[in-house]
């Protein structure tokens, strides 16, 4: 069979594949442990379809960056993929594709995460490509120039030449004065290019390191024979010869309301708001995450029946948290209809927002919104890949890889009247920054 063939079959499983033991008992089962060198391992059994996602995730994002040298976690989620000691240049990514497989990887401001999804009979395949990451990585000068031009080139289009692409960058540099939010991953293209190459191998060697690190593995494996083969390659590996840093600073809070207008290559205005939330994992962040659910979830969601199908005002409109492993932003913002001032939208939103802090949420709305909840808490472990990051995820922000089953029972603590505190504590003018986008033809 043709490669193609072979990874198209491949991602008709991953696109199909239902978690056998999610489905069947509501439950996940999985065996996790330490390598003497730190290296924490996580392994999910599952013989529904003969496909394995082995996962990496380093505890390094761009919160961990040097001030003067922003945008190093994003850059090395590239440069990663150049080659190692015994990968040549540019073939990482053939070792998959001919293999039948995809790879990929992201980065937040908290974490980096690289991922193979392979046919399961080429489970150690993907061991010794995250053993070579880890270990024998390429930082070469040759490498390091290729990667700085590619970075370039996916700001250019993601963020300078691309609509509302700097919404991002600009809330952040105004929500957050101290704490290293401040700056979004992508980062600074000067820090960058006035690094040297001697100040990314110290990045390498600081943050890629195996006590840094989660392996997770899920899908159609043994799990005996899937623990000799993570020990051959990965027990030797030595722990980092430097402790890893982690900041420890705390962003005041805010008592004025920030605002501003941005001038963009624009046809329509928009309204972004970003309030200052507590941390990931914490009640009142479970709150606003359903808080959000209420006002912008599907079309029948309050903001949107209210202000893009009823008043015509957007085009658009959405309240969601950035969660962060810091205290985060809840962001809520519009993209105005033809003729509807900034202003105007930015009264609609309010106004709902108002509601929610005046009213009780109805028991059958209350409802609806949790199943939504447990709707989309299933539908994120529908897939080995999914459950492969998220079992990461667990156990890199809580320390609780046990959180991919019992999460859910901390939503569904949350009440009708939490909604409405939380509406009321934090959705406050003093709380947030406010930016009106404007097209650059209404610059004075």
């Amino acid at each position: 069979m043709k490669t193609t063939h072979i990874r198209a079959l491949l991602i008709l499983c991953y696109l199909l594949a239902w978690s056998s033991s999610f489905g069947q008992s509501g439950t996940i089962a999985f065996t996790e442990y330490d390598l003497d060198n730190g290296l924490h391992v996580i392994l999910h059994q599952d013989h529904g379809t003969p496909i394995v996602a082995v996962g990496m995730m380093y505890h390094v994002g761009s919160k961990n960056e040097d001030p003067e040298r922003t945008g190093f976690a994003h850059f090395f989620e590239h440069l990663l993929f150049e080659g190692s000691k015994n990968i040549k240049r540019g073939e990482f990514d053939k070792y998959v594709t001919n293999a039948g497989g995809y790879n990929n990887a992201n980065t937040s401001n908290d974490r980096t995460y690289y991922y193979e999804l392979l046919p399961s009979n080429q489970l150690e395949l993907g061991l010794w490509l995250e053993s070579e990451r880890m270990l024998h990585a390429e930082i070469a000068p040759i490498g390091v120039e290729t990667q700085r031009e590619v970075v370039k080139e996916e700001k250019r289009q993601r963020v300078d030449n691309r609509p509302y692409g700097s919404i991002v960058s600009e809330i952040m540099k105004r929500a957050y004065t101290v704490h290293p939010y401040r700056w979004t991953t992508i980062g600074s293209l000067e820090h960058l290019n006035a690094a040297t190459l001697e100040e990314f191998i110290e990045f390498y060697e600081t943050f890629y390191v195996p006590e840094n690190a989660t392996l997770t593995i899920a899908g159609d494996l043994d799990i005996e024979k899937t623990k000799a083969m993570i020990d051959r390659y990965f027990s030797t590996i030595p722990k980092g010869s430097r402790p890893v840093p982690r900041p420890t600073v705390v962003e005041p809070a805010s008592t004025t309301e920030v605002r501003d207008t941005i001038y963009d290559n624009i046809q329509l205005p928009a309204v972004i708001q970003a309030y200052a939330m507590p941390a990931q994992g914490t009640p009142d962040a479970y709150a606003l995450d359903m808080l959000g659910t209420l006002l912008s979830g599907g079309n029948s969601s309050r903001m949107y029946k209210a202000i893009v199908d009823k008043d015509q005002k957007a085009l658009q409109v959405a309240a969601l948290p950035f969660s962060l492993e810091d205290p985060g932003l809840y962001i809520v913002y519009g993209i105005a209809n033809v003729g509807i001032e900034a202003a105007e939208l930015e009264k609609s939103i309010d106004r709902e927002i108002h509601r929610v802090q005046q009213d009780t949420v109805p028991e059958r709305e209350f409802q609806k919104i949790r199943n939504q909840v447990e709707n989309r808490f299933v539908d994120r472990n529908s897939t080995m890949e999914g459950v492969a990051e998220s079992l990461a995820n667990y156990h890199v922000y809580f320390g609780d890889t046990h959180l991919i089953n019992t999460e859910i029972e901390r939503y569904l603590k949350v009440s009708r009247e939490d909604l409405q505190r939380v509406a009321g504590k934090y959705l406050t003018e003093e709380n947030r920054v406010v930016l009106h986008y404007l097209p650059k033809s209404a610059e004075q």
